[in-house]
């Protein structure tokens, strides 16, 4: 059988293609490109330019290749832009979403992976935040996630159709084996811009805020390496496969680093003292963001290899060092 892997020529889409094939899958890719890259597709894979709202290409390829299974990653990301195009945010999470589950409906794929987020909690009042707080986006982005999850549940209830939602806490770091990372240019990933800064490839970084109820003032996030983050997407479906049902699931580590945490240990990693510059509070940043990371680990019986900081960064910025050697090579 065979994984559609839908933006699986993104960030978190190219890692988890390549954890697929090291496991022996056969594995079909379906993305627009507007934001991924060609060259970040494994060339075991097959890649096929399109958009995953095209039910007729979708349709197509799923029966051409016996596809079991669809991860769906393609989607905008970005908060910001979110607000300032809440439209295009809709389409592009929600509509495009509803269309490819009515697919795999139609086409009779029985498992689907869906790429949440933990903004679909908002402003949590407590933290860590477990599966069962309330859900309060306060972005477009968050709402439009949270609007497929609920799709997903409605559909799984109506058709034979059994779904694991994973919501993203902070996703960082790099392939260990140097074969994919962070790519985006315009990314605004912490310990990407951080790395960015530390190689001279940003004048300064900004801190946004250092002013909150925190040790140090500054947002504390629960930081998950990008491998770890895809070998849960294996197990989810190893447990989709097996029948063991829908489930909904933070995807942390159940602990956090604060801003200035993560640019001291991008600064000893790198060996770079880079300006860094006190910014006001973005609206809408939550002080803390820490998952309640036990639900994961009972039903998907999942252990990360990578919850070490230090390790991360240092992942990240070997990637950006190879980023730049790539492009000054083009």
């Amino acid at each position: 059988m065979t994984v559609l892997v839908t933006g699986g020529a993104g960030y978190i889409g190219s890692h988890m293609v390549l954890e697929l094939l090291d496991s022996g899958e056969e594995v079909v890719v379906v993305d627009n490109l507007s934001t991924g890259f060609r060259w970040a597709v494994a060339d075991a894979a097959k890649l096929i330019v399109g958009d995953v709202a095209d039910q007729e290409l979708v349709g197509g390829l799923i029966a051409e290749h016996g596809v079991d299974a669809i991860i769906h990653f393609a989607g905008s990301i970005v908060v910001p832009d979110s607000i300032a195009d809440p439209l295009g945010y809709y389409l592009n999470n929600t509509v495009k979403s509803r269309a490819l589950i009515e697919c795999a409906v139609n086409c009779s794929v029985k498992h689907f992976i869906f790429s949440s987020t933990a903004a679909v909690y908002g402003m949590p009042e407590e933290n860590p935040v477990f599966e069962d707080a309330s859900l309060r986006p306060i972005s477009p982005y968050g709402t439009s996630k949270l609007m497929t999850e609920i799709m997903l549940g409605d559909a799984g209830k109506a058709h034979d159709l059994d779904f694991v939602a994973l919501r993203y806490f902070n996703v960082a770091g790099a392939d260990p084996k140097g074969r994919s990372g962070q790519s985006t240019p315009r990314a605004t990933h912490l310990i990407k811009v951080a790395s960015q800064a530390a190689l001279g490839q940003r004048p300064h970084l900004e801190v946004f805020g250092t002013d909150y109820p925190t040790p140090d003032g500054t947002c504390i996030r629960d930081y998950i390496h990008v491998t770890d983050l895809v070998r849960a997407h294996m197990a989810a479906l190893a447990l989709l496969r097996r029948g063991g049902g829908s489930q909904v699931l933070n995807c942390g580590y159940g602990r956090g680093a604060s801003v200035l945490e993560v640019i001291e240990a991008v600064k000893k990693a790198s060996g770079a003292d880079f300006p860094v510059r006190i910014a006001e509070r973005r609206p809408g940043d939550p002080a803390a963001l820490v998952a309640g990371a036990e639900r994961i680990r009972e039903v998907l019986g999942w252990m990360p290899r990578y919850d070490d900081l230090d390790m991360i960064v240092a992942q990240a910025l070997a990637w950006e060092r190879r980023l730049s050697a790539l492009k000054e090579a083009s």
